[in-house]
């Protein structure tokens, strides 16, 4: 009866989602492991501890939460300890992290977790620059695909820059990591854009998000920020390593021997556009060989820039169609749609750069920079759009909606977004200049190029 009951035990874990390795988990571990969860699942650490030993040293392979949750109780006693104590307490994480991986093999993204274990030693000041950028460079090439942590990526290239600073890490090489490093964010924030664009397409459409869709709404939304945040940190590291100097310096000396070595050429005129070193003579050499050897998208892109600086507006224009034709990434696409955007709206062509602003969005929903633009023009066309006051503060309506979608596609941009709606709603007509005119709940038709309605707010 007894055998018989634990084996019972043991199908109700795995039948909960508690995996295994071993089916034949003694009984005293599955008690323990009992004991442990219910104190962890409350954050009781002090009280899951003695459960937790035991557990690690005689059941190593009872079950996942052994590390899920062991690690949370690590990182506890992590966050208190001080000097030596918290030295001993984060190798002792490190080990345990090996440890998992040792027994879920399968449930263990290596990469991910010798990011994580890289990052300890960094937070913790064990070890040298060196010491921690080789950890973290194993994990990159051993496993780049299942680090998920902007803080890691980040950390992984500010320590490359550090060994730069004394001579241990070659700026060609700084520059390539720096390529590698920018296309994971950007890929990690596809992905969760990816995912976040539904529930907001939801919303957008008066439908409530259930509990769950909620929960992984605002998830989304925080680790947009985080890669916001990060990516941003990673430009401001590179600094003055990636200036129009440094760049042509190296880019000069080596131009003869790469000039046929088609990455070379694409890699040095991309980073040179993106500095904005785009006036010097290199910079000119750089795009006719990268048009020479490669016709494409991004080539056509570096023409239109060269061909804008020099006042050649049409021809300019013409080669950032081309390179919108050319390109097949969407992102791509829906930046060069936000160039020609700017370029209308400068020249004040609201309407067609409205337009671009959209078809930039249409390709990339998150880019909320174009719905700040959009906002900005139809504030700035106000006085120019409606036939009473009344209705020319009514534009600010609009225009306030319209950065807040900023926001809610692009959350990076989520205080700037709602700190420019609310400085449009202060604007828009208040409650008593709504009751004068009897025009709550109303819907007012706007003219001009905007072409667009407003609801007026009940009283």
């Amino acid at each position: 009866m007894k055998t018989k009951l634990t084996t019972l035990i043991v199908a109700l874990f795995l039948m909960t989602g508690i995996t295994t390795l071993n089916a034949q988990i003694s009984e005293e571990c599955i008690t323990t492991g009992s004991i442990f969860t219910e104190s962890a699942k409350v954050k009781n650490w002090d009280a899951a501890k003695p459960a937790f030993e035991k557990l690690r040293n005689n059941c190593p392979n009872w079950s996942l939460a052994l590390y899920q949750y062991g690690e949370r109780l690590i990182k506890a006693d992590l966050k208190k300890a001080t000097g030596a104590e918290k030295t001993a307490i984060a190798q002792d994480l490190i080990a345990f992290l090996k440890q998992r991986e040792q027994y879920f093999p399968a449930k263990t993204p290596k990469g991910e977790n010798a990011a994580d274990q890289a990052q300890i030693l960094f937070d913790n000041k064990i070890g040298t620059t060196k010491s921690q950028f080789d950890a973290f460079d194993a994990a990159w090439k051993m496993d780049k695909a299942s680090i998920k942590s902007p803080k890691s990526i980040y950390t992984y290239f500010k320590l490359a820059v550090e060994l730069n600073k004394n001579n241990q890490y070659d700026l060609q090489d700084i520059f390539d990591l720096y390529d590698d490093v920018q296309n994971k964010m950007n890929e990690e924030s596809t992905k969760l854009s990816g995912k976040l664009q539904p529930l907001l397409d939801k919303e957008e459409a008066g439908q409530k998000l259930s509990a769950k869709e909620a929960k992984r709404k605002k998830g989304y939304g925080t680790n947009l920020r985080a890669f916001g945040v990060f990516a941003g940190s990673v430009d401001s590291t590179l600094g003055q390593l990636a200036d129009c100097p440094n760049l042509i310096q190296l880019y000069n000396k080596d131009f003869n021997a790469k000039q046929n070595d088609i990455d070379w050429i694409r890699k040095a005129a991309g980073r040179m556009a993106g500095k904005d070193c785009t006036d010097d003579p290199l910079f000119v050499q750089l795009v006719e060989q990268l048009h020479k050897l490669e016709p494409s998208a991004k080539s056509a892109q570096y023409l239109g820039i060269l061909e804008d600086k020099r006042g050649n507006s049409a021809a300019a224009e013409s080669y950032f169609q081309q390179a919108i034709d050319l390109e097949l990434d969407p992102k791509e696409k829906a930046k060069s749609y936000y160039r020609l955007a700017e370029k209308s709206r400068k020249k004040g062509s609201y309407g067609k750069a409205r337009g671009l602003y959209n078809k930039a969005l249409a390709e990339d929903p998150s880019m909320g920079r174009c719905y700040l633009k959009i906002a900005a023009m139809y504030a700035s066309s106000a006085n120019n759009c409606g036939d009473s006051v009344f209705d020319k503060r009514a534009v600010y309506w609009l225009a306030a909606s319209t950065a807040e979608r900023a926001g809610r596609v692009s959350p990076s941009l989520a205080k700037t977004a709602n700190g420019t709606a609310a400085s449009y709603r202060g604007k828009a007509p208040d409650k008593s200049m709504i009751f004068t005119n009897n025009k709550g709940g109303q819907t007012i038709k706007i003219g001009c190029w905007i072409g667009s309605s407003v609801r007026v707010p009940s009283l």
